[in-house]
């Protein structure tokens, strides 16, 4: 029963959202909206679960010393701070907790993103070695669509930044779309192998 009853469910919920896709009848409309909303109930109580577990995981370890617990501290602080103001002062805009968001929080993102930059030039640096025939592809084409981005590509050629669009929207972009395709059937696949109770992983066990 404990992996018949979730199967079952899984079954019902899937084929129900699946029915409710292709027929507006409000005999599947109406449950199906009805557990969408349950969805982002459970998503909500999943957040609250989640910053809990990490609260309880980031004491555990300020409590024993243990590895970088300093900023464990900063991280429970933080959080608890934005958590009593939030509650306080509500989360509109002009309030403590959005003036707060905007000059802690965002810069943070910057710095963040910032070095990010860095990250992404080093390995790009290390990626972009004509080792190959691919590799050479790749370093050629990231360099027109790098020159084709920034005014000194367009003093070389009026014509680069044009090019570089072409790039992007053509071939960059089919790429990008067949990749979304295989995503899509690879979520598919997995759904109706869930929803046909051959993939059980979800409930703690692979048979």
């Amino acid at each position: 029963m404990k992996t018949e009853v979730p199967v079952v469910i899984a079954f019902v919920a899937g084929m129900l959202m699946i029915v409710s896709l292709f027929s507006p009848h409000p005999v599947f409309a109406g449950p199906a909206a009805v557990m969408r909303n349950w969805a982002i109930v459970i998503t909500a109580f999943a957040y609250v679960l989640g910053v809990a577990n990490i609260a309880r995981i980031s004491a555990g370890t300020v409590r024993t010393r243990g590895r970088d617990w300093r900023y464990k501290v900063v991280l429970l602080a933080s959080l608890g701070g934005m958590l009593g103001i939030g509650l306080a002062g509500g989360i509109q805009g002009g309030g403590l907790f959005d003036w707060s968001y905007m000059n802690v929080m965002v810069p943070m993102q910057s710095t963040m993103f910032s070095l990010l930059a860095f990250f992404i030039a080093s390995a790009a640096y290390r990626a972009f070695r004509a080792r190959s025939v691919e590799a050479t592809l790749l370093l050629v084409t990231a360099v027109i669509v790098m020159l084709g981005r920034v005014p000194v590509g367009e003093r070389l050629w009026s014509g680069l930044p044009a090019f570089t669009e072409w790039i992007m929207e053509v071939p960059n972009m089919a790429a990008k779309r067949g990749i979304m395709i295989g995503a899509a059937l690879g979520a598919i696949s997995t759904g109706l192998k869930m929803i046909l109770g051959l993939e059980r992983s979800y409930l703690g066990s692979d048979k």
